[in-house]
């Protein structure tokens, strides 16, 4: 009974489109609007800066965390039980029901302040998969690992086909630290 309502709190709380809402409290626009379209933390960040963009990401990054390390190590559930709970937040951000399944890439759920673009996102799932392999973590950890990849390339699949190129706003960054 413990698994399923941290299953259902973790889904929850990562549906809700936090990005979105502040997009509308704090500048009166949809954050959809910018960027590649998304309800996350960059578009977020593309639309209101730094003022916006940082609550954003720390309140996806936060929906990730709170309800697995709250069922984890408050309600000690471990081993495969903990599975459903940490794909919960994942799969709520990327097919929230507040958006009529549209939700974010879950960039943000997944790495908390990993703003970078898909073939990062999949490199470093890549070198996450290799920690865990080396460091000999059970399978349900790589069950976890399995279902929040699937739900990342799933998100990214167009982002995917597409070369490998510099975003437009990390290289206007550099431009503006020389």
């Amino acid at each position: 009974m413990v698994v399923l309502l941290w299953t259902a709190i973790a889904l929850l709380l990562g549906a809700m489109p936090f990005s979105l809402w502040l997009g509308r409290l704090a500048l009166r626009t949809d954050v959809r609007r910018h960027g590649d379209g998304n309800p996350g933390a960059a578009n977020a960040w593309r639309a209101g800066g730094w003022r916006v963009g940082l609550p954003a990401l720390l309140l996806d990054y936060l929906k990730g965390v709170a309800p697995v390390g709250l069922a984890h190590f408050v309600f000690q559930v471990s081993g495969w039980a903990l599975v459903p709970i940490a794909l919960a937040p994942v799969l709520g951000h990327a097919f929230s029901p507040f958006l009529r399944l549209r939700g974010g890439k879950a960039v943000a759920a997944t790495f908390g302040i990993w703003t970078a673009d898909a073939w990062s996102v999949v490199l470093g799932m890549v070198v996450v998969l290799a920690h865990l392999l080396l460091r000999r973590f059970p399978s349900f950890i790589l069950a976890i690992w399995a279902g929040n990849m699937l739900v990342l390339l799933w998100k990214h699949r167009h982002s995917l086909r597409e070369p490998i190129r510099p975003r437009p706003w990390i290289l206007n960054l550099l431009r503006h630290r020389r």
